[in-house]
């Protein structure tokens, strides 16, 4: 396959990005995307060229670090992470504009790496369970009701790769704030933080400068690890709830 990649090209946050067109050929549909973009540096480094910087760690669509915006859609036209994304969907020929996510949340570091350490900080604002002090109680002392657990578990899939901020048009971090909120809530061991972990992690997405959620559902759409969006409705009611209680006091 022969490709023609336009790439956005950025020196750091400061400077002025622009897009940047390439040539790559001797691509194999077999290819991950990724190494599609080690080919294309590859080519870049013989020449003397200053290869594309981005993000990536475990190549398995685990940690979700490989966050590119691909022909306008978070992690290309497959509902699952850039790494997991093989070649065989596109077509020799092709035109493929690849981008960073786009939040004022989340800064350019270089060309297509992001600064998603908001994120961090939305989890330590909340997105623990405490831990006490003396030995680890017995795994199956807390009986946690099947409908709780699949629940948690439901939400705990979420790897914090930022695709749904990537995909709102308002830039917002509802869908990602919701799994943590709701993967703790739900269980007795999340219980002792339950009204504080939501009003904290959420006034904290909003100290980070996410956009506000009008539920388009874009967020959910882009999400590679299957979200709901009901996870934000179920937030919004952890929310109110916590609100409404504290108002109490």
């Amino acid at each position: 396959m022969k490709l023609t990649l336009r790439v956005w090209r950025q020196r750091n946050a400061d400077a002025d990005g622009a897009m940047s067109t390439y040539e790559v050929d001797g691509v194999s549909p077999d290819m991950s995307f990724l190494e599609m973009l080690d080919t294309l540096n590859e080519d870049l480094i013989l020449k003397g060229e200053d290869p594309v910087a981005f993000d990536h760690d475990c190549r398995e669509g685990i940690c979700g670090a490989c966050s590119l915006v691909i022909n306008g859609d978070a992690h290309g036209p497959e509902r699952t992470t850039t790494c997991q994304l093989h070649m065989r969907s596109f077509r020799d020929g092709d035109t493929i504009d690849i981008e960073p996510w786009r939040a004022a949340a989340f800064p350019v570091i270089k060309d297509l790496v992001v600064d998603r350490t908001a994120f961090d900080r939305i989890i330590q604002a909340g997105g623990y369970v405490t831990a006490p002090t003396g030995s680890a109680p017995e795994a199956h002392a807390t009986p946690v009701p099947k409908p709780d657990a699949d629940f948690a578990f439901e939400h705990a899939e979420c790897i914090g790769c930022g695709a749904c901020v990537a995909a709102c048009p308002n830039g917002a971090a509802m869908l990602f704030t919701s799994a943590k909120v709701n993967h703790l809530n739900v269980l007795p061991q999340g219980a002792p933080e339950r009204e504080t972990r939501v009003l904290n992690m959420v006034a904290q997405m909003d100290e980070e400068g996410f956009g506000g959620c009008t539920l388009t559902g874009e967020c959910a759409t882009a999400c590679p690890k299957g979200i709901p969006l009901m996870s934000i409705t179920g937030m919004n009611k952890e929310w109110l709830r916590a609100t409404r209680k504290a108002a109490r006091k």
